[in-house]
């Protein structure tokens, strides 16, 4: 078996899938359901409706607020309570549209039959017709980012897509909602990867697995022979050796077609790959040929100390407080809430938080993996450098931010930096790396955006 991975930095934390071969259930529906506008990179979703408005699950709530943005669907069935703010994940308060649920009826035009669709079955989906539809579904990256979709299918001129990558790595050490809907719905997911290929009208698709999940590799590999065997597509299972930030895209890309993605603005098609996550992968399927817009996601709940972890099918605008109750409760003594993995999640500072279209993951460290180490001075060991998947120098990026030296942070190419956490994990010194490279990458960001601008 040839196991492939990225050539530039990586890591290896200890891995801790507590959830591994836990069923998928569905979680228990909110008695309140809250929708942040801003669930994806881009312009906040604009609300369609009012208070006292009724809504089913997949009523369309707000409205796509520009290009790049996406549309935001009820995943519950209620009254709209009011639209007001509610802290998110980023610790701050944003506009939402908060929900009262009562009972739970759905939009008619929704699909809930376990029939298998398939795409020969379906002549009337051109290219143009897929993207429609996805576009119209408010399918975002399910990976982290919450990229719109449909943008990803339809790239520039001047690049030209020749095949499809689904990321199905899942390397932060906790998570396994994709592992668990890999393993309980692999038919669907090639159906969506045949639906994408289509869409970006390329034959060529891989499906990039870490080794740590043998049985999702036998199985994919298996299926893909009999789905794609005598078809005009050529999709291949490639496994992947352990290593993070492996489900990066621009990791996954050199990986898996030995392609590197040049630096900023530069995207995985400017290399001929469009990368798409596994889970982006089924809800494109249910999207296109069941009509069911994104509304709900598998989302694993996790933690060293909690009663019972699990992985979830939760509809979005549940606080993660429901989920925490269904495994048990918030465990006793010290905990650190985030939303992701300990790797790039962010900690938060209420469990009110909703799960949103990007949640993966509800992760609790409990005793000292909730505390910080007291970081120390600089031992110029470069064990950052090593680390870093984008070959830059994370130790003079975040001291260049601390000292907001913004000329020299962007000549330095800190907007490359892809938030992954690796060199923080590798400073003996336990500096808080990352922390000064997020603020100095945001404030760059915004200096370039403003240049541009003039």
């Amino acid at each position: 078996m040839n196991i492939r991975t990225f050539r530039i930095g990586g890591i290896h934390p200890a891995e801790n899938k507590l959830t591994h071969e836990v069923p998928t259930k569905a979680a228990p529906l909110p008695k309140q359901a809250i929708f942040p506008l801003s669930q994806h990179i881009g312009a906040p979703a604009k609300p369609v409706v009012q208070k006292g408005d009724k809504v089913k699950v997949g009523t369309l709530i707000a409205e796509a607020g520009g290009f790049v943005s996406a549309p935001i669907f009820s995943s519950v069935s209620g009254t709209v309570f009011k639209i007001d703010t509610a802290i998110d994940a980023t610790g701050y308060r944003k506009p939402c549209i908060i929900i009262n649920v009562e009972g739970d009826e759905w939009e008619e035009r929704i699909d809930r039959s376990d029939k298998l669709e398939l795409v020969k079955d379906h002549p009337e989906l051109t290219p143009e017709t897929i993207v429609e539809r996805v576009k119209a579904a408010g399918i975002t990256g399910m990976g982290g980012a919450g990229f719109p979709t449909f943008i990803k299918l339809t790239p520039p001129p001047t690049a030209k897509a020749e095949c499809v990558i689904i990321n199905a790595v899942e390397c932060e050490p906790y998570i396994t909602a994709d592992y668990r809907l890999m393993m309980e719905h692999a038919d669907e997911i090639l159906v969506g990867l045949e639906l994408l290929m289509k869409a970006a009208k390329v034959t060529r698709g891989y499906i990039g697995i870490e080794t740590n999940k043998p049985k999702a590799i036998d199985l994919l590999t298996k299926k893909c022979a009999e789905v794609f065997g005598n078809t005009e597509y050529h999709v291949e299972v490639v496994p992947l050796q352990q290593r993070y930030p492996q489900g990066g895209e621009k990791q996954l890309v050199d990986a898996v077609i030995r392609r590197q993605v040049p630096a900023p603005p530069a995207i995985p098609v400017n290399v001929g790959a469009i990368v798409q996550n596994v889970g982006t992968a089924y809800a494109v399927y249910q999207a296109v040929m069941k009509h069911k817009p994104l509304f709900e996601r598998y989302t694993t709940v996790t933690g060293k100390q909690l009663a019972s972890p699990g992985n979830f099918l939760v509809r979005m605008g549940t606080p993660m407080a429901d989920l925490i109750e269904a495994c048990g409760g918030m465990p006793e003594g010290d905990n650190k809430l985030l939303a992701g993995g300990p790797m790039m999640g962010k900690a938060l500072t209420s469990t009110e938080v909703p799960v949103c279209k990007g949640t993966n993951s509800v992760t609790i460290l409990s005793g000292d993996d909730a505390q910080r180490k007291e970081p120390q001075p600089c031992i110029r060991c470069a064990k950052c450098v090593g680390a870093c998947p984008m070959g830059l120098e994370p130790y003079l990026l975040a001291k260049l931010s601390a000292y907001k030296n913004w000329e020299r942070a962007e000549h330095e190419d800190i907007v490359s930096c892809i938030e992954c956490g690796s060199c923080q994990y590798t400073c003996p010194a336990h500096r808080p790396l990352l922390d000064h490279i997020r603020q100095g990458k945001a404030t760059v960001m915004g200096i370039i955006r403003s240049r541009n601008v003039k």
